[in-house]
This record gives structure tokens, C-alpha cells and sequence, in this order.
């Protein structure tokens, strides 16, 4: 039973956190007129629901992962450990587990509202596309982290869809999010290329290595990074031109990221442990007390950015 326990990873269901800056956005950006007409108590039961709702799709699609790719993982220095590649597990539990976990994430999710339903569900054809053949976009170049990271962007709209269920949040805000999560998963693959440390073994473990090398993985982090942070500035501007001057600390946190994918056995592989790296914490701890901050102070002199008149000199 430990071994099936272990399949569902547990211990990433902190991952499912990601829905919560979805959440806060819909609470700063929606008036109480324009939400659903809950009380704090009721929200508080969705974001509950919610977040097992979402950690159980999760788990389903870890499941299929572990089980379906237990061929490749036997060649990565530390999957190979997983339970499902060590042995002892039968595929007919294995699939048994996925439809329970799939069935409760989805009933939950039918006890949001609709909008919340279908974001699950989207959050679970990501798990088929991803992970079955013939799809399997893990396996192609660059589609393999696009596909992987929009569940970054299915992740926002959750947490938004908890909240207000009638209005879309800002298309800016969620393709900013998404080339965020495409940077995380860029910089994961880089370390563990660095990891394995031969190109040949890197392709059997995962296929799309066979197109990447490091330069190619550091390009394309720039790449996603410089594409989240446009879209993320325009979100900022947007909505409230204060937070412009949150630009520099999110740079900070995606250099400090990417500096962390250097180091030997780099957490940038196992984003589930981030937590537990201290100097990472502080930069985001920074992050949120300057946005808490620039949410409560106005800067008048900055609203001279909005201008389209050139400034005069004589």
C-alpha cells in the first residue's frame, strides 16, 4: 500500500499553492458587486475544496506519469528509485487509483461552480496529453515545457474561478504566469541535464533531451523568463502603476532561480523542496512585503508613466 501511497506524491501537493496568487488577484481585482454573493465563511469552504479538488487531479496525473513512464525513469540517477520502476506494483491497481483520485478530484470540483469544473478538467487532459501516446508532448522540443507549464496557467484560473465565477481574469496576468511556470520547468531540465551529465543517457531518460544541450536550455530560459516578465509588466502598469516598481524584485527572484540550477544536486529538480531553500524564501518573502506594500501606497509621480505627451524642457 506504501508503494501506491507513494505514486500519488503527497509531498507535492504543495505545488497546488500556485492557486492562491489566482485567488488574491480576484480578490484585489473584482468589486463585491461583481462576485458571487458568498460570505467570508463560504469562500473559505471553496478554497478548501478547491485545493483537495485540485491535489487529487494532481495525483492522478502523477499517477499515470510514475506508471507510464517507469521505462525512462530506470535511467535517471533518482527516479530510478520510484516505486513503480523498483517493482512490486500491478497496473490494474495502478489505474484503479487513477480513476478514484480522478473521480474525487472532479466531484469536488462539481461542488465549486462550473468554471472551477472545467479548469480540472482541463488540469486532467493536461496529465493525458502530456504524459499518453500517442500525444505525449513530453517528448517533443519545447513543446514538452510549454505543455507541461500551462498547468502554471490552469492553476491561476482555478484560484480566480474559486472566487468570482462570471468574469475572466486578465489575459496578461495568465500568459505571464504560464511563461513563468515554462521558465521553472526550463531551469529544472537544465539541472538535471547537468545532473546526468551525458547526453545519451539524458535521451533515454527523457527524449526531448536529444534536441536540448545547455547552451539551447539557457537561451530558452531567458527566452520565457523575458516573455513572462513583459506580460507580467503590462498586467502591473495595467492595473495599478505602482507596482511597476515590483519589476526589479521578480527579476531578482528569476536570476537568483536560475543561479540555484547551478549548484550540484540543484532543488531547481525537485520544486516540491523549494521551501526548504532559505536564501529562495527570503527573495519571495521580499517580493510579497514590496507588493503588500505598493498596494497600499500611491505614488502620484509615477502616473506620469501612463502619459502618451513627451515631457517639455523649454
Amino acid at each position: 500500500m506504501k508503494k501506491y501511497l507513494r505514486i500519488m506524491r503527497v509531498d507535492h501537493w504543495i505545488k497546488q499553492l500556485f492557486i492562491f496568487p489566482g485567488l488574491i488577484f480576484a480578490l484585489l481585482l473584482t468589486n463585491d458587486s461583481m462576485r458571487m454573493e458568498s460570505g467570508f465563511k463560504l469562500l473559505l469552504i471553496r478554497i478548501m475544496i478547491g485545493f483537495f479538488s485540485t491535489c487529487f487531479i494532481a495525483s492522478a496525473n502523477y499517477v499515470i506519469n510514475e506508471w507510464l513512464d517507469a521505462e525512462f525513469d530506470k535511467f535517471h540517477p533518482v527516479k530510478k528509485y520510484r516505486a513503480v520502476v523498483q517493482g512490486g506494483i500491478q497496473g490494474r491497481y495502478v489505474y484503479l487509483l487513477y480513476a478514484v483520485l480522478t473521480f474525487l478530484g472532479l466531484l469536488l470540483a462539481f461542488r465549486v461552480n462550473w468554471m472551477f469544473f472545467l479548469m480540472e478538467i482541463w488540469l486532467w487532459v493536461m496529465g493525458i496529453l502530456y504524459n499518453v501516446r500517442p500525444f505525449r508532448t513530453k517528448d517533443v522540443f519545447i513543446l514538452d515545457v510549454l505543455s507541461e507549464s500551462v498547468n502554471n496557467a490552469i492553476r491561476l484560473l482555478i484560484g480566480w474561478f474559486i472566487v468570482i465565477d462570471n468574469y475572466l481574469p486578465p489575459v496578461s496576468i495568465v500568459i505571464g504566469y504560464w511563461f513563468a511556470g515554462a521558465f521553472l520547468m526550463d531551469v529544472k531540465r537544465f539541472a538535471e541535464y547537468r545532473m546526468i551529465n551525458d547526453k545519451s543517457t539524458a535521451a533515454l531518460y527523457r527524449k526531448s533531451f536529444q534536441y536540448y544541450s545547455e547552451h539551447t536550455l539557457l537561451s530558452l530560459a531567458l527566452f520565457y523568463a523575458m516573455i513572462s516578465i513583459f506580460f507580467v509588466g503590462v498586467f502591473l502598469v495595467k492595473y495599478r502603476v505602482e507596482y511597476v516598481l515590483l519589476v526589479p524584485f521578480l527579476v531578482t527572484l528569476f536570476v537568483y532561480y536560475l543561479n540555484m540550477s547551478f549548484k550540484r544536486d540543484s532543488a531547481a529538480q525537485a520544486p516540491e523542496k523549494l521551501y526548504k531553500e532559505k536564501g529562495l524564501m527570503i527573495v519571495v518573502g521580499i517580493v510579497i512585503a514590496a507588493f503588500v506594500l505598493l498596494t497600499r501606497i500611491d505614488i502620484p509621480q509615477l502616473y506620469t508613466l501612463l502619459s502618451t505627451e513627451l515631457i517639455k524642457l523649454r
